[in-house]
């Protein structure tokens, strides 16, 4: 081999962190797609998302993890929580990230969950948002206590402060191996999974204060024709009173989330999308495991 010529490196790198700290966020910033869907509300997350950025020397596979969840102690936090504990056993690097200047019990937990036997990074997101920028250094000090960290990196996922260097540090901790996805692969996810968040994304954001937490989408069919897909989706809740809620006052709500649902799968799959909604009611489903496998819940 010609000894100018950089060995490949290839792994998986677990994002970890308390709820709305910023994951999904660094992961569609670092693989320049939108693979993980984004809102303020807690438990966006629900699944373990791959986001893959492959570069000449090295190829990322990024693993968002749900954020572990200390409430609403049924099926679908276990399942949840079950799938962020499996991840870390599996990954070569975890990058845990905190928000700048503030270290809580749930961030404390999430902590406690990273691997002692793999490289650990902190990340120290949202630094552009700290109101007293000296107050970076001592927190960096106090966090130091906490870990042997393999390094320290202040980063911001909505702007991109920080990201090129954390990708030419990361680089460092890969093992040597080949590229396991196609260089052109942004995620190892269906487009019929990327529908259905991206429709449960929609959902969390119009809903706002009012979202039900029983809530999830169900497609039940996925259809492609000549520069055409037509998906047919069920948003899933707990009880009737639900239904209302996501339906709206005269379906205005439900059909405004098919809306920019569509509009944004569009822009992804790079061609029309004919997206239908509707609502159904499945009392319990969060609770019940067999309905969770019926749901894509891992």
């Amino acid at each position: 081999m010609d000894s100018t010529q950089r060995t490949f490196r290839c792994g998986y790198v677990a994002i970890l962190g308390r709820p709305n700290v910023g994951k999904s966020s660094l992961t569609n910033r670092l693989v320049g797609e939108k693979v993980s869907i984004i809102s303020r509300k807690a438990q966006t997350t629900r699944h373990r998302i791959h986001g893959i950025l492959t570069t000449d020397t090295e190829q990322f596979v990024f693993v968002d993890l749900p954020g572990y969840q200390t409430k609403h102690r049924n099926a679908l936090n276990r399942v949840m929580n079950r799938s962020v504990v499996q991840a870390l056993g599996d990954v070569d690097v975890v990058l845990f990230m905190v928000e700048a200047g503030r270290f809580s019990a749930a961030d404390r937990e999430a902590l406690e969950l990273a691997p002692q036997d793999r490289p650990l990074m902190l990340l120290i997101n949202k630094v552009d948002k700290l109101a007293d920028k000296r107050m970076l250094l001592p927190f960096i000090a106090q966090m130091k206590d906490l870990r042997n960290f393999a390094e320290i990196l202040p980063v911001s996922a909505t702007s991109g402060s920080g990201c090129a260097e954390l990708l030419r540090t990361l680089g460092k901790y890969l093992p040597e191996s080949p590229a396991m996805f196609d260089a052109d692969s942004a995620t190892d996810r269906s487009e019929r999974f990327l529908a259905a968040e991206y429709v449960r994304e929609k959902l969390f954001r119009k809903l706002g204060q009012e979202l039900p937490y029983g809530i999830a989408v169900e497609i039940e069919r996925f259809e492609e024709e000549p520069g055409l897909r037509r998906v047919h989706a069920a948003v899933v809740v707990e009880r009737d009173s639900h239904k209302a809620i996501v339906i709206g006052e005269g379906g205005t709500l439900l059909k405004a989330v098919g809306t920019e649902a569509r509009l944004d799968l569009e822009k992804l799959l790079g061609g029309r999308v004919y997206l239908e909604l509707w609502v159904k009611v499945r009392g319990g489903w969060a609770d019940d495991e067999r309905a969770l496998r019926s749901l894509g819940y891992e």
